[in-house]
């Protein structure tokens, strides 16, 4: 099955039907995000990133997990030839190529950790993987936000991990990365991320 906008949609559309919940509507910010900001960058395809947004969390379709998630979406894109896509379902939480980083229970077999870790630490990262896990810290499921709301938000559902501040370091490089590409702050890309940010909806 070719991956293209449409096939990425009527996925994500499945796989909430299987496992509805708040990570649907933050994978389609997530998308936006990153076609918005693709568009931008002069060798990058935004229907291409707008689809790894949209399946970076696919992995939840099979029920609510820690970082099982990761290897689920991994293995269900593999299965359609989706590479790529399979690639950043376990890239886009670690920006630091460490799974040691993780700020997520290993809710997995030994073998799956053997897997992921050896995965992580060879992985060659791209543009694409760099895009989504930025936008993983742009996006919370009612909109666009301030990185510092998304850290926060993050931190209070799953505590302070002694990765945490290092976390936070590289994906703040990733902003100045990408800013400096596109020649202009990430958030003019982002329609209404200042009246998400300052929302007092609790998210869960």
């Amino acid at each position: 099955m070719e991956l293209n906008c449409s096939t990425a949609e009527a996925t994500l559309a499945w796989a909430g039907q299987q496992n509805p919940g708040n990570w649907i509507g933050h994978s389609h910010f997530v998308a936006l995000a990153c076609k918005n900001i693709a568009a931008n960058c002069s060798d990058m395809d935004a229907d291409q990133a707008y689809c790894f947004g949209l399946l970076h969390d696919i992995g939840r379709y099979a029920g609510v997990s820690s970082e099982r998630h990761l290897i689920d979406g991994y293995r269900f894109c593999m299965e359609r030839g989706w590479k790529k896509a399979g690639q950043i379902c376990i890239s886009h939480a670690f920006m630091i190529q460490d799974i040691h980083t993780s700020i997520g229970i290993f809710d997995v077999s030994k073998e799956d950790f053997r897997f992921m870790e050896n995965f992580i630490q060879t992985a060659v990262y791209d543009d694409y993987d760099r895009l989504v896990q930025l936008c993983d810290a742009l996006a919370l499921p009612t909109g666009f936000c301030l990185l510092e709301k998304r850290f926060v938000d993050v931190t209070l559902r799953y505590g302070v991990h002694p990765a945490t501040i290092d976390r936070w370091k590289k994906t703040l490089e990733l902003k100045n990365l990408f800013e400096k590409r596109i020649g202009g702050s990430v958030y003019t890309l982002l329609p209404g991320v200042l009246e998400n940010s300052f929302s007092l909806e609790v998210t869960v």
